[in-house]
């Protein structure tokens, strides 16, 4: 059954990419199912002191679906899954494929006012949160959010892995107990077949960085999500000896797409680390032997720059990627030469258009394209404004449809009659180029966003923030250069008459309004007058210009 508010695959196109092959008809929690039954004694999961085989990692997720149920879940209800990267992710991911209910992803940083919207919009009847996380403590949000949203019937907490179980405030589950009071024969008496749901339904919600406000949601389904893990499985040559580390967050489509779930559908081993910090990434490198794993620029950067990067044994690796915004050609090259292994420039999206580096690429490919679409049954062409295909080399918008494209936001219909063509292309807001080879060069984006350490901020969202305070009278936000995360926010402000304003201001204001610390500007430059365009647009391209050159005139780029 189609959810209401998803649009499904017309059905000439579903006939075709079965007929073809790239839809296998198969869900998520059959995938594991397989990969159990093939590799049932290898090990499938490490994450912390939790050491797990493919086996035990089934009974697991056979565990959760039935806890689920016993709560009152049902098929195609949807789930807040805002876990960080714990054994207890997979669990949930899984448990909820196996019984049909749909996980929305939520980023451990998400704040009050982002989960309250993922939940109106979708209706969510329940929330896995962690108790705290790093510096986040999330129980003084449970009551607001709950009282505020009438759909919300279940809160499951989860305390961080090592820590002893305390008080919950009423109204919410332990997670742990709820697992521990369902024991494994309960699993094996179910026959969780009688849940499994249509390939053709929705697999889970993905968040995407907009640039009209609060955030929109991307409704993948089984077929279409597992067409883009088999094919990116296969492009990166995974096999069952792969050891793949996690060190971005789990609930990010970088995570599951390029990583957990191409490991587990080839038998490889998933090494989920909580911790983003270099010393922490080389760790466990070193300790569990890891031969791939994919992080943003940021954190390449970090790396070959770690002055105690010879101090550990990396020899294990093989292939890196870097993905989430753009990777310069030199960091590339670095990546090889410091940790002698190859390199994948990976583009990708939560709304499906994936392309990929070779393994026999040549360097200068590597360092300056984004390879080929995994999918070979994917369509990518670059059109002009009017729509038009341009030829081979000429720079327009990247547009794509196929087996692994979604085909529009949830409860959007005015934003996808703008993001889709009429023959039903996505528009991806990135200008591309494709070279003699066909592969393709991404030379700059549309879209209205910043790329700070791979995660994309509306900068619509920063200005909508920003206007609501009284000394403000315009205001446009841009991407400042960084040299370690990419971007960073920085809002160009017109004060309102005889009115003066600061950056503690603004953060205060941010601070009030609960907003994501991922949405607080980092730097205010106010001006007389904003510059427009001849159309009466805002020109950020000499917003962008202007905060460049003060940086490099200051000595910060």
């Amino acid at each position: 059954m189609v959810l209401d508010g998803a649009n499904p695959f017309p059905k000439e196109f579903a006939e075709r990419y079965y007929k073809s092959g790239a839809w296998s008809g198969i869900t998520f929690g059959e995938m594991l199912d397989r990969s159990s039954e093939h590799f049932a004694d290898r090990e499938a999961l490490v994450a912390g002191t939790v050491r797990l085989t493919y086996r035990e990692l089934k009974e697991l997720s056979d565990r959760t679906a039935i806890l689920l149920l016993k709560l009152g879940l049902r098929k195609q209800e949807r789930v807040l899954l805002q876990v960080p990267n714990w054994a207890e992710f997979a669990y949930l991911y899984f448990g909820l494929q196996k019984m049909g209910a749909i996980p929305v992803m939520c980023l451990p940083r998400l704040s009050q006012r982002e989960i309250e919207h993922f939940c109106s919009v979708t209706q969510a009847s329940a929330w896995v949160v962690p108790r705290r996380y790093e510096k986040i403590d999330y129980l003084p949000l449970l009551g607001p959010v709950q009282s505020n949203q009438p759909t919300l019937q279940h809160i499951l907490v989860i305390d961080a892995p090592g820590q002893p179980p305390e008080p919950l405030p009423p109204g919410t589950l332990s997670f742990r107990d709820l697992l521990r009071d369902t024991p494994p024969e309960e699993g094996q008496q179910h026959d969780l077949r009688l849940f499994k749901p249509d390939p053709e339904e929705v697999c889970h919600f993905m968040p995407t960085g907009g640039t009209t406000g609060l955030s929109k949601l991307v409704p993948r389904t089984h077929n279409d999500y597992l067409c883009n893990i088999v094919f990116r499985t296969r492009t990166w040559l995974r096999t069952p000896d792969d050891i793949t580390l996690i060190a971005t967050p789990m609930t990010h489509n970088m995570a599951i797409e390029a990583s957990m779930n191409p490991t587990l559908l080839s038998g490889g081993k998933v090494v989920m680390l909580p911790s983003t910090r270099t010393r922490d990434i080389l760790e466990a490198i070193q300790k569990e032997r890891v031969t791939t794993m994919i992080l943003v620029p940021a954190q390449l950067q970090q790396i070959v720059d770690f002055p105690d990067l010879g101090q550990f044994d990396v020899s294990s690796l093989k292939v890196i990627a870097g993905a989430g915004s753009h990777v310069a050609a030199e960091l590339a090259k670095k990546v090889h030469e410091k940790l002698g292994c190859r390199f994948y420039n990976v583009f990708g999206m939560s709304e499906g258009p994936c392309t990929q580096t070779r393994w026999d690429d040549p360097e200068e490919a590597v360092a300056h394209t984004v390879g080929w679409p995994i999918c070979p049954h994917d369509e990518f062409k670059v059109i002009d404004e009017a729509g038009r295909e341009l030829a081979q080399g000429e720079e327009g918008e990247l547009v794509a449809r196929g087996p692994c494209i979604f085909r529009g936001y949830f409860k959007a219909e005015a934003a996808n009659r703008e993001v889709f063509t009429p023959d039903g292309f996505f528009r991806t807001g990135d200008l591309a180029r494709f070279d003699r080879d066909k592969r393709i060069v991404i030379t700059g984006r549309k879209k209205d966003i910043i790329i700070r350490g791979g995660e994309n901020i509306s900068a619509t969202e920063v200005e909508e923030l920003i206007n609501e305070h009284p000394k403000v009278e315009q205001v446009a936000v841009v991407g400042m250069p960084d040299p370690i995360l990419g971007e960073r926010t920085c809002a160009f402000i017109k004060p309102r008459p005889g009115a003066t304003i600061t950056l503690e201001e603004i953060t205060a204001l941010f601070k009030d309004r609960k907003a994501s610390i991922l949405l607080f500007p980092e730097r205010i430059e106010p001006v007389e007058e904003l510059p427009f365009t001849n159309v009466g647009k805002v020109d950020k391209k000499r917003l962008r210009e202007e905060i460049k050159a003060k940086m490099k005139k200051e000595g910060k780029i």
